[in-house]
């Protein structure tokens, strides 16, 4: 989590990178791997489900398709 000075709240932490975008066709979030649902709902879940959901993110970078084309991996052969 970055500390901006903004989410200063005694609980789980955030998963957010703050790269916000849906993914069209998986349609979890491309920065954190939440869902549009759980983003949303975020803030009244209890700190147990929020838990539960953190661990389930490193699991969901799976399913986002590597599309990247730009920046250093875009030009390496």
């Amino acid at each position: 989590m970055m500390d901006d000075g903004v989410w200063k709240r005694d609980e789980v932490e955030s998963p957010c990178i703050k790269i916000c975008v849906l993914h069209p066709e998986a349609r979890i979030c491309i920065g954190c791997y939440r869902t549009g649902d759980e983003i949303a709902g975020w803030g009244r879940r209890t700190p147990e489900e929020r838990r539960e959901i953190m661990d389930q993110l490193p699991e969901r970078k799976a399913l986002l398709p590597n599309t990247r084309r730009g920046g250093r991996q875009g030009r390496i052969v």
